[in-house]
């Protein structure tokens, strides 16, 4: 299944459905983080047959984050060899994790708010992991169980903030700059391999298979849950590929009015003008 988070006139949202050409709202649930949260969340998603939207009749910046609000969103760095190698880095033995906050999600097709204090705003295409049920604790074996599916996601960087200090956290977390959509699919109808890619300004600069991850969603849903409890609706954003701006000679950033293009095949595409505020 294809689920997603729409909005409403004013200031509502619903959790959809999304089949073939139109988006069918899944009744009484706000949004996909309130559905995840039900245990059966799957059987009610498939019979749902609230209002119908068509899908070319939906603006495009009706497109909420997937999960507009989830309790954790947990990064991971260095999860691909080209992206370790360019940053000049060796390959880690355990995940590089960081966090992000709910405020910094923003729709596929929104625009990015690039921060006014910040020069060097960077991409990072990255694929997103969405969980469906509480996991503390899961062998990697088991983890796949927890998965609810998979978002394409764009961690948008403010690298001068990054590199402040040793911690990450300052440069990830820059409200309103993080594409989060458009749409969920399913861990029964998604699996590692598709090819992602991230196009600035009509230029890709990123493109790789999914399956080059050092740290598989499986190993990271395990090894996070060792951690901490893992809920329904919480997102790890698994890491990028080479290719950032950062790394490149002379290095290069997103612009005021830069179009940032993401996409993950079978997952969909973002579109985002970078806009300064």
């Amino acid at each position: 299944m294809k689920l997603a988070t729409l909005r409403l006139e004013g200031a509502a949202t619903t959790a959809v459905r999304i089949d073939g050409d139109a988006a069918i709202e899944i009744s009484g649930y706000a949004d996909l983080g309130a559905l995840l949260a039900v245990e059966g969340w799957r059987d009610i998603a498939a019979v749902a047959d609230g209002t119908s939207h068509v899908l070319s009749e939906i603006a495009p910046q009706s497109w909420a984050p997937v999960v507009p609000k989830p309790g954790k969103i947990i990064c991971v760095g260095q999860n691909y060899e080209t992206h370790i190698k360019e940053m000049g880095r060796e390959l880690p033995q355990y995940p590089t994790l960081f966090a992000k906050f709910p405020e910094a999600l923003v729709g596929a097709f929104d625009e990015i708010e690039m921060p006014a204090v910040s020069s060097q705003v960077d991409w990072e295409a990255e694929l997103a992991v969405v969980i469906g049920a509480p996991a503390r604790r899961v062998s990697e074996s088991d983890a796949k169980n927890y998965i609810a599916g998979y978002a394409v996601i764009n961690d948008v960087s403010m690298r001068d903030y990054q590199y402040r200090t040793l911690q990450w956290l300052q440069g990830k977390t820059f409200e309103n700059t993080a594409p989060f959509g458009p749409y969920l699919v399913t861990a029964d109808e998604w699996d590692l391999g598709p090819i992602m890619k991230c196009v600035v300004d009509g230029e890709t600069v990123q493109e790789t298979t999914t399956a080059e991850l050092v740290f598989t969603p499986a190993k990271l849903v395990s090894y996070i849950s060792d951690i901490i409890t893992l809920n329904a609706g919480d997102v790890i954003a698994t890491g990028t590929t080479g290719g950032v701006g950062h790394a490149r000679t002379p290095a290069r950033y997103l612009s005021d009015g830069s179009l940032l293009e993401t996409s993950i095949e079978g997952l969909g595409a973002q579109r985002n003008i970078a806009k300064v505020v």
